[in-house]
């Protein structure tokens, strides 16, 4: 559980970096709550719809050697601002390039935040024990 809050924490400083870093992407709210909540919007949606659209794009992200994810990483991006907008909480984009640049903030933020925390994100469940 404490994982979830970490990846949780990670992923809700990202949205806070893309909202700050790049014009085009406003907040409805700078509550700091509203992050969260976003970044809980976006771990669902990474957990259920991406695996279906990587999978429907199976053809178009091999031809495009990878790329087409990140179109993929746009459309979650911009679906999670329009998701937390139906909750008064999301954030407004004005077009295809901020969130392309949000979905890469977000994705850069991301895997900074990973490598920091990489310890506290490991599985020490199938570890061998140490002996004394």
């Amino acid at each position: 559980m404490n994982k979830f809050f970490i990846r949780l924490l990670i992923n809700g400083l990202a949205f806070y970096a893309a909202v700050s870093l790049i014009p085009g992407i406003t907040a409805l709210s700078a509550n700091p709550v509203n992050y969260l909540l976003l970044a809980l919007i976006f771990g669902i949606l990474n957990a259920l719809v991406k695996p279906v659209l990587k999978f429907l794009t199976c053809p178009f992200i091999l031809l495009t050697l990878g790329l087409f994810t990140l179109l993929i990483n746009t459309g979650l991006f911009y679906l999670t601002g329009w998701l937390g907008r139906q909750f008064d909480y999301g954030f407004t984009i004005s077009g295809f390039w901020p969130a392309f640049l949000g979905a890469l903030v977000v994705s850069v933020v991301g895997m900074i935040g990973e490598m920091v925390f990489r310890d506290e994100l490991k599985d020490r469940r199938h570890q061998p024990r140490k002996r004394k």
